[in-house]
């Protein structure tokens, strides 16, 4: 039986008891705490909840999907993607581009709460689930990346750029794909921060996440004075999951990926403005429905010493712990 009600949860905090929902970022100057959900080509859902705790997402059953998987770019459309967001480097207009495609396939059912449970053995550290049943929203995410953390006038984010099976195979175009986008955010964050005040504080640390590594970057600023709705213009979408520089590269992802990545690549968390507080991650390793179909993304950062079959293969790797859970059946 579908999860009816509202609700929220985030790692070690619920949410339950929906007062509103709105679709204007201008709204969370009027306090509150609110789960967020904002798309990679912008929708935006901000719900405010009455009541928050530390309690944990109830047991729930995921009945799995059936089918075959679709994807937005074949394997040969996808390295001719590659190849084609070259020839944009070759000529100057981009630096690095992260290329993406959507996979789906047919739902069982539509509660991705027992699937949001499943997906705890990818101990995301930016995990959540939220469940607006009159908005149609249902997301449910393990993602283990940072978009924007916030205690009172101290932000920072941490883009992971940089993939691996194993902590000593980072190719050199690893790490330089990390540095462009740490300089992106320096800059997205400048926007918003005091003067002199934005700061790396830990640059290409390699990090273990479940059947990969990474490569972690961590930028901070201080934003005093700044609304929310100022500091969200100015780092949507986020860096690590666009390109750099970031509107070029938003017209190349425009022009070769043939589907919206909805609520992929987008923001997701919670803040509570009375408290100066949030966690939003980047919205990787996410579910969500649509017209009965279960979808997530997967994609890899493109750059000049790219090569095209590798990076249609870091997004195999990207996608198979995924799919095996989506497959899975609690019993």
């Amino acid at each position: 039986m579908p999860f009816l009600d509202p609700c929220a949860y985030f790692p070690g905090v619920a949410a339950r008891e929906l007062l509103e929902v709105r679709t204007d970022p201008a709204a969370l100057a009027e306090g509150g705490r609110w789960a967020v959900a904002i798309g990679f080509e912008g929708q935006t859902v901000l719900a405010r909840f009455r009541h928050w705790d530390e309690s944990s997402a109830p047991d729930r059953r995921w009945h799995g999907v059936r089918g075959t998987w679709r994807t937005s770019l074949s394997r040969e459309q996808y390295q001719l993607g590659v190849q084609r967001v070259q020839e944009h480097i070759g000529r100057g207009w981009v630096y690095q581009v992260n290329l993406c495609r959507i996979l789906g396939a047919q739902c069982v059912d539509t509660d991705l709460l027992g699937l949001y449970n499943a997906l705890g053995t990818m101990e995301g550290a930016f995990a959540g689930y939220l469940h607006l049943p009159d908005h149609d929203v249902e997301i449910a995410s393990a993602s283990p990346e940072r978009f924007l953390s916030r205690l009172h006038a101290s932000i920072w984010s941490s883009p992971i750029k940089g993939t691996a099976d194993h902590p000593d195979r980072f190719l050199p175009k690893d790490r330089a794909e990390n540095i462009m986008i740490v300089d992106l955010v320096r800059n997205d964050l400048a926007r918003v921060a005091t003067t002199g005040s934005v700061g790396v504080r830990q640059l290409l640390a390699v990090e273990p996440y479940p059947g990969l590594y990474h490569l972690v970057s961590t930028v901070t600023a201080d934003v005093t004075g700044r609304s929310w709705q100022e500091i969200l213009t100015a780092t949507m979408p986020p860096g690590s999951v666009s390109g750099a520089p970031k509107i070029a590269a938003l017209q190349v992802i425009g022009e070769l990926e043939p589907m919206p990545r909805e609520w992929y690549c987008g923001a997701f968390g919670w803040i509570d403005v009375d408290t100066g507080r949030a966690e939003l991650g980047v919205a990787i390793r996410t579910f969500w429905l649509r017209d009965q179909e279960l979808r997530f993304g997967t994609g890899a950062g493109i750059t000049w010493g790219s090569d095209p079959a590798g990076e249609w293969q870091e997004t195999v790797l990207k996608a198979q712990r995924l799919i095996g859970i989506a497959e899975s059946v609690a019993r």
